[in-house]
């Protein structure tokens, strides 16, 4: 299928509905439904895309849920998925960062700037962090603070809280973070 133009579906998870757009490209966004930015995600994916998604099926969009779908099962700890990470040079490099963090693992802002030879820019990539598009998959649940307390997170810390204890765990958990029957596993 040749798309330039974004197609955007639904997907279920144990956390509650993501939405996810995608073209030829890869994958442009992975979002919970209810992050406050994602009116904000979804007009950079039109700036990006030079257009709106358009509700429909893609490859891309089949093989995320399929992915998403084994990360909770405890089946996976890496994603294959194509990714599309526009953004500036520094919102990249950071992102870039964030996919070198381990599964179970956690890193400080202050340690991803460190390795961007950027000494102080710890609210900057709080800033870019805050910009990934492509939750769980480009995992910036995997950023805490220095002194090892969670820091926010765009899906909400109960969901960030629940993802750390799952990579740690490697096992299946119920989410009750939400007033939502389809957030539950």
């Amino acid at each position: 299928m040749q798309t330039m133009t974004a197609l955007r579906m639904e997907l279920q998870t144990p956390l509650g509905t993501m939405i996810a757009a995608a073209n030829d490209r890869g994958l442009l966004l992975c979002e919970f439904h209810d992050r406050p930015m994602l009116p904000t995600q979804l007009q950079r994916i039109e700036a990006i895309c030079k257009g709106s998604p358009v509700e429909g099926r893609h490859e891309v969009l089949d093989q995320t849920q399929r992915e998403l779908d084994e990360y909770f099962r405890g089946e996976r700890q890496g994603f294959t998925i194509p990714l599309v990470l526009d953004g500036s040079p520094f919102q990249t490099a950071v992102w870039a960062a964030l996919l070198r963090i381990p599964f179970g693992a956690t890193t400080s802002y202050d340690s991803i700037a460190m390795r961007l030879d950027r000494p102080g820019a710890a609210r900057a990539v709080g800033r870019a962090n805050g910009d990934n598009r492509i939750a769980i998959i480009v995992p910036c649940h995997r950023v805490i603070n220095a002194d090892g307390t969670l820091s926010g997170y765009g899906g909400g810390k109960d969901r960030k809280r629940w993802l750390l204890a799952h990579e740690r765990r490697g096992e299946q958990l119920t989410f009750a973070g939400l007033n939502d029957d389809s957030a539950r596993m």
